[in-house]
C-alpha cells in the first residue's frame, strides 16, 4: 500500500503503518480539528486565497462532518494516519476535490498544535469545574462539623487536639492553589499556532488574528518554530494533574485511615464503598483507595512527557506525537477523581459518639501544659522536661495528664496548681488557638468566611 506517493516509490510497511499512526487516540481531537479547519476556510475565503463559494463549500462540508462524528456515524481508516488526513479524506469523499484546497497555508505541524490548545483549554475548564466541586464538599464538611474535634498528628502520632473542620479547610486551601493555577495555565494556553505551517511561515497573505478572535485567543505565537514545537502547556497541564493527584491523595489516604475500625471517625456512604467477595462483613474504601493508587500514572505521564522533550531539536519531530496519550489519560483520571472525592466528602458521616471518646488515653494537651509552667514563670525547655516526666508517670499508672492528682504533679513542680486541670481539658485545649489560623473556634469561624472568598472570588 502507497500512503504517501510523490518521491515514495515502494508500499509502506504495514508495521510502520501501526507504529506511526496516531488515529486510534487523536481521533478524540476531531471536533477541535474541525472548529480550527473551519476558523482557516473562513479566513481562507476573506483573504481571497480561495474563492468565496469554496471556502463556504469546505465550511458546510466541515459542519456536516461533525455532526455526523457527534452522531457516532464516521468510520476512520488506519492509514490515513492520524485525525487530520481522516477529516480531509472524509471531506473530499463529501464534497469533492475542493477539499483539497483546505490544506492551503497550513501544515499538519501547525493544526496540531492548535488542536492541543483547543483541547487542553476545555481540559482545565473541566478540571476547574471539578476542583470547585470538591472544594465546596468540603467547605460544606467543614461548616456542618465546627463542634467536632478530632487528634491532630504529625509523624501520624497524636500531636495536639484541633477541629475537624480546621482539619477539612487545610485540603481546602490546597485546592484553592490549585484553582489559580490552573486559572494561570488557561493564560498560557492562550495562544494561537495556526499559521507557523511547518516550521517557517507561509507565503500566502494569512490573517493570523482573524482565525485567533473566531477561535477565542488573544494572542499569537509570535515564533513559528516555537509554535509548532512548544509543549510547556501540556507540561504545565500534566503538572497541575500531578499535583492535584498529590493533594487527592493525601486526603484519600486520611479517607481510608479515619473509616477504619481502628479510626472510625467517619463511617462512607454504600455509594462510595465496595464489599468485599468472601467477608461479608467488610466496607471497602476503593474510591479513595483508587485515587490512590491511580495518582502514579499521572506522575508517570508527566515525567514521559519532559523525557519525550528533552532533548529535542527544532522545530516539530514525530516524538511530538507522544504527547497526547499521556495528557489525554493524566485529565481522563484526574476528572472522575475529583468527582467521586467531592461525593464520598459530601455523603460520609462523621461518627461524633466515637469522637467524643477519641481522647480517653490521649496525650495531645501535653503542650498546653507546659505553657501553662512557662505562664507561671518556667523558662520552656524546663517546662518541657517537666511535662515529659509527667507523661512517663501517666503512662505508668494507664492514665492521661488529667488522671494524675495534683499532689503527683506538684512532686513534678511545685509551680503547678488546681488551674493545671483547666488548662489540660481538651476543648480549652483547642479554643486557646486564637491566632490566625489557628484552630480555635474563632479562627475557624473566620478562616471559613476566608476560605469560602477564596473559592466563590476565583474561577
Amino acid at each position: 500500500m502507497k500512503l504517501w506517493g510523490g518521491r515514495f516509490n515502494e508500499d509502506t510497511n504495514q508495521l510502520v503503518l501501526e507504529y506511526t499512526a496516531s488515529i486510534s487516540f487523536d481521533k478524540r481531537l476531531l471536533p477541535y480539528d474541525i472548529r480550527g479547519s473551519i476558523a482557516h476556510a473562513r479566513m481562507l475565503g476573506q483573504t481571497g486565497i480561495l474563492a468565496p463559494h469554496e471556502a463556504r463549500a469546505i465550511i458546510d462540508g466541515l459542519e456536516s462532518l461533525l455532526a455526523d462524528y457527534e452522531a457516532g456515524k464516521l468510520e476512520f481508516r488506519l492509514e490515513d494516519e492520524d485525525v487530520h488526513m481522516n477529516v480531509e479524506r472524509l471531506l473530499t469523499e463529501r464534497i469533492g476535490d475542493v477539499a483539497k484546497k483546505l490544506h492551503t497555508a497550513r501544515s499538519r505541524n501547525d493544526q496540531v498544535a492548535l488542536d492541543m490548545h483547543l483541547w487542553a483549554r476545555d481540559a482545565v475548564d473541566e478540571l476547574l469545574a471539578g476542583v470547585k466541586r470538591l472544594e465546596r464538599a468540603l467547605l460544606s464538611a467543614a461548616e456542618r462539623h465546627l463542634d467536632v474535634i478530632v487528634p491532630g498528628f504529625t509523624h501520624l502520632q497524636r500531636a495536639q487536639p484541633v477541629l475537624f473542620a480546621h482539619h477539612l479547610l487545610a485540603y481546602v486551601w490546597m485546592l484553592v492553589r490549585d484553582e489559580r493555577r490552573l486559572l494561570a495555565l488557561k493564560d498560557e494556553i492562550d495562544m494561537m499556532p495556526l499559521g507557523a505551517a511547518a516550521l517557517a511561515g507561509t507565503t500566502f497573505p494569512i490573517d493570523r488574528e482573524m482565525v485567533a478572535e473566531e477561535l477565542g485567543f488573544t494572542r499569537l505565537y509570535e515564533n513559528s518554530m516555537d509554535a509548532v514545537s512548544d509543549r510547556d502547556y501540556l507540561l504545565g497541564l500534566l503538572f497541575n494533574c500531578a499535583t492535584l493527584m498529590t493533594h487527592l491523595s493525601r486526603l484519600a489516604e486520611e479517607m481510608v485511615l479515619w473509616s477504619s475500625e481502628e479510626f472510625g471517625w467517619i463511617e462512607l456512604s454504600d455509594a462510595y464503598a465496595t464489599g468485599s467477595s468472601i467477608m461479608p462483613q467488610k466496607k471497602n474504601p476503593d474510591v479513595p483507595e483508587l485515587v490512590r493508587g491511580k495518582t502514579g500514572r499521572v506522575y508517570g505521564h508527566l515525567m514521559g512527557l519532559l523525557t519525550v522533550l528533552k532533548g529535542l531539536p527544532l522545530a516539530y519531530n514525530k516524538d511530538l506525537q507522544e504527547d497526547k496519550e499521556g495528557a489525554f489519560d493524566a485529565v481522563d483520571t484526574v476528572v472522575p477523581a475529583l468527582e467521586l472525592m467531592a461525593g464520598t466528602v459530601e455523603t460520609m458521616k462523621v461518627r461524633r459518639e466515637r469522637l467524643q471518646h477519641a481522647f480517653a488515653r490521649d496525650f495531645s494537651n501535653a503542650t498546653d501544659l507546659a505553657d501553662y509552667l512557662v505562664r507561671k514563670g518556667l523558662p520552656f525547655r524546663e517546662a518541657h522536661e517537666v511535662v515529659g516526666r509527667l507523661v512517663s508517670d501517666a503512662l505508668a499508672k494507664g492514665t492521661n495528664l488529667a488522671g494524675l492528682s495534683l499532689e503527683e504533679m506538684q512532686a513534678r513542680s511545685p509551680l503547678i496548681d488546681e488551674d493545671a486541670y483547666e488548662a489540660l481539658d481538651i476543648a480549652r485545649v483547642v479554643e486557646a488557638r486564637q491566632s490566625r489560623g489557628g484552630t480555635a473556634p474563632s479562627a475557624v469561624r473566620l478562616q471559613l468566611v476566608l476560605a469560602k472568598e477564596a473559592v466563590e472570588g476565583q474561577g
